[in-house]
């Protein structure tokens, strides 16, 4: 059977699921903490007045960390494989998880948090991977949506989980009332029912996710093994060699000279490491400091606009208002109704990313979408505080949900296209590993001083009458973080053979010789000759980008 070269391709959708599994538990570590976190601070003997700076250094030592390690994450998975790094950050993740909620002081709870934001690195891990695996223009859209996606759900799901199982002794006496564990450590439960999301999450990674490091290709892998003989029971065998038809005269007369299955000998040569010249050429440079600015002033606006909404109402005098800049007061609205505002805010940014981001980026391009957007976002911080104006709660409520509305889709459309494009400024799959590791390091610093110097331009505002400055200081950093996205050439992306990881049937994937012995196109040395030299994506005979594949090695 030979391969359709005609035919579409598609998805590994199979492997992006698994992804999108361990995808999710950075967010759900990340914001699960958040509602119950002034409350086990103060449980440590902080003063009420001081609760707010603590738990601002504690959410910021989990990006910090995460910063400072994601180069070498990168480069150990460019060493040994993406799979066994991506486990052991899961595992990482879930036993610091654990004692997270036994946490006893500030101290412990901080350098635990420190030490799980250090041992994940599977945000730039997790990115290489999808462009290993996604390498048709046509199907990246769709592709790297889709962890956006995950994260929006998990950060809704993460501060849901998180408040409703802290606290279970005095929440659910009935239940938990007579446990001590629960009521030695109260915020423990959230903790440990986690577990088994990540629990399941390394078991599905190490029993059936692929390797898509090129070098490792030829390894084998017990992981996968295991997961075949447990599968196997389950599916169909498929039946790889036909039938032969019976020759006239004796088989050993007729024997082929080459065996039925070939498998390539594995390169002797080492690989060459990526010098920091190839990965910071000019267009990863301007890609990375577009990535930068996107990460600092958007988790720096989605945070601190909690606090905007909580603050009280204050009636407007002569004495307290001087427009369009001189006024303050925010919305009173109850953590009840900050978290349903939150929920829409989430539920909006998933449907945008999946359904409405792949057909408009495919139609207007990448670089163009996030050019509009990034020249939307200044206007949305711009005029996020004058909501707070309006004359009714009802009024300021849909003003501030429409506002939000808006800044999802600019967000929404940006961080995916700036993920596309810095993943097609690299001009070999070789760095991508390092070039991934160095943007969730820098996007780790934008995440960790982005709200933290908002939150000091908003507590200044707040004091001098000017409610606007953090926000007009989010817009000022927004447009400057526009200025390098008018400079970003899209490339055509990295070359190397690509990788079809959800190959799940043999038959199909099959290419039969003249003997009728399939050759597993996943062990086929001619194709990774011959794809290894094409560029992952292609151009049309404009020059133009196109967003089809372009090799039926892809397909």
């Amino acid at each position: 059977m030979t391969r359709d070269t005609a035919s579409k391709p598609k998805l590994p959708v199979q492997q992006l699921a698994i992804l999108a599994v361990a995808r999710f538990a950075e967010p759900l570590a990340y914001t699960s903490v958040w509602p119950y976190l002034p409350e086990m601070i103060r449980g440590f003997g902080v003063k009420r007045d001081e609760v707010a700076k603590w738990a601002g250094v504690t959410s910021s030592v989990f990006s910090i960390c995460q910063s400072i390690t994601a180069v070498p994450w990168g480069k150990a998975s460019d060493r040994f494989g993406r799979k066994p790094v991506l486990i052991y950050g899961l595992i990482s993740t879930m036993i610091c998880f654990i004692i997270w909620g036994m946490s006893t002081s500030l101290t412990m709870a901080i350098t635990i948090r420190a030490i799980m934001g250090g041992g994940n690195g599977n945000v730039g891990i997790i990115r290489t991977m999808v462009a290993e695996m996604v390498t048709e223009k046509e199907l990246q859209p769709r592709a790297f949506s889709i962890m956006p996606l995950v994260w929006s759900l998990g950060s809704v799901v993460g501060p849901a989980f998180g408040g409703f199982f802290a606290q279970p002794a005095k929440q659910f006496p009935n239940v938990f009332g007579d446990i001590e564990l629960f009521k030695k450590f109260p915020y423990l439960l959230p903790n440990l029912l986690a577990t088994i999301f990540f629990l399941i999450s390394a078991s599905s990674a190490t029993l059936f996710l692929k390797e898509t490091l090129a070098d490792k290709h030829g390894e084998k892998d017990w992981g996968l093994l295991v997961g075949e003989r447990l599968t196997r029971v389950f599916r169909r065998q498929p039946q790889l060699i036909a039938q032969r038809r019976q020759s006239f005269v004796d088989g050993e007369a007729t024997a082929p000279l080459v065996p039925s299955r070939i498998t390539p000998k594995k390169p002797t040569s080492k690989r060459v490491s990526a010098g920091m010249k190839e990965v910071f050429s000019r267009q990863t440079t301007i890609n990375l400091i577009s990535y930068t600015f996107l990460a600092f002033h958007s988790v720096a606006y989605d945070q601190n606009i909690t606090v905007f909404l909580d603050y009280p109402v204050i009636p407007r005098t002569p004495e307290n208002t001087k427009f369009p800049f001189y006024f303050t007061g925010g919305f009173g609205l109850s953590s009840g109704t900050i978290g349903t505002l939150f929920t829409i805010y989430g539920i909006t940014c998933g449907l945008i990313q999946f359904l409405i981001y792949p057909p408009m980026v495919n139609r207007f391009g990448v670089l163009n979408c996030f050019k509009v957007v990034s020249i939307m976002t200044p206007f949305v911080y711009f005029i996020t505080p004058y909501t707070s104006l309006l004359p009714t709660p009802a009024t300021r409520f849909a003003a501030i949900l429409f506002v939000m509305m808006i800044k999802a889709f600019a967000i929404i459309i940006a961080f995916p296209s700036t993920t596309i494009l810095l993943t097609n400024s690299a001009t070999s799959l070789s760095i991508l590993g390092t070039l991934n590791g160095f943007a969730t390091m820098f996007s780790g610093l934008g995440r960790a001083f982005g709200p933290a110097s908002t939150g000091l331009a908003f507590s200044w505002g707040v004091e001098h009458g000017y409610i606007v400055s953090a926000y007009f200081f989010l817009g000022i950093v927004a447009a400057i973080g526009a200025i390098p996205v008018f400079m970003i050439v899209e490339g055509d992306g990295p070359t190397a053979s690509a990788y079809n990881s959800d190959n799940e049937d043999n038959e199909d994937n099959a290419i039969v010789l003249g003997d009728e012995s399939p050759i597993n196109d996943y062990e086929d040395a001619s194709d990774n000759e011959a794809s290894a030299s094409s560029p992952l994506l292609g151009k049309n005979r404009r020059g133009n980008n196109t967003y089809k594949a372009t090799s039926t090695a892809n397909n």
